[in-house]
């Protein structure tokens, strides 16, 4: 009995999170109040507050589904043991760029923290755990860099801190633009060569 309540919990918290992406996704996270979500997903407001601390807590779980996976993929960017951190991060990026693409959950997601959230009021300290997030991303990403230069495989005209920033915002720039348009560009295909030509520049590839 107690395994089914925890996994009936479990099923209401991921139906409060399913319906949040929803409709964070067609109102706003703004105008999206936690009384618009319980009464969407069937729950009452109480069950929102027994998963949830607030909405800010909400959308950092709702982040945190499609988000998780990117992570852990970057923190071993920095691991020593990589035989090519170059080669890792590249799949890394590109597998940022499939998911945007292939997985529709994800893509709600990206679209929803790039173009329908503003940081204000409770969602500051979303802000702040996002920049925090990215943050330790980029890190390891520089210490991968930061590895490939010391084996040669890389340039000294620019800095492992520098070189993680400007891949960032490629493919950060890629997928903002890609969202505004999905048919302006094959999002894949264009950040493939895109990431390509720039890691053929750090290293002095042809």
């Amino acid at each position: 009995m107690a395994r089914r309540t925890k996994e009936e919990a479990q099923a209401t918290r991921e139906r409060i999170i399913d319906t949040a992406e929803q409709l964070f996704q067609r109102q706003g996270v703004s105008r999206t109040s936690l009384h618009d979500i319980a009464q969407a997903a069937g729950v009452t407001r109480g069950a929102i507050y027994w998963h949830f601390k607030d909405k800010a807590d909400l959308f950092d779980a709702m982040m945190l589904r499609v988000t998780l996976p990117l992570e852990e993929a970057a923190l071993r960017s920095g691991d020593p043991s990589l035989e090519d951190p170059l080669a890792h991060v590249r799949k890394l990026f590109l597998q940022a760029l499939s998911t945007t693409v292939n997985d529709p959950a994800a893509r709600r997601v990206f679209e929803i923290a790039m173009h329908k959230v503003e940081y204000v009021d409770e969602m500051l300290a979303v802000r702040e755990r996002r920049l925090a997030s990215r943050e330790q991303c980029l890190a390891q990403v520089q210490r991968g860099l930061a590895q490939a230069m010391r084996r040669g495989r890389g340039s000294t005209r620019i800095s492992a801190r520098a070189a993680a920033l400007g891949m960032h915002a490629l493919i950060d720039g890629l997928i903002q633009n890609w969202m505004l348009d999905p048919t302006a560009f094959d999002l894949v295909r264009t950040g493939r060569q895109a990431l390509d030509a720039y890691l053929a520049g750090l290293t002095g590839a042809a």
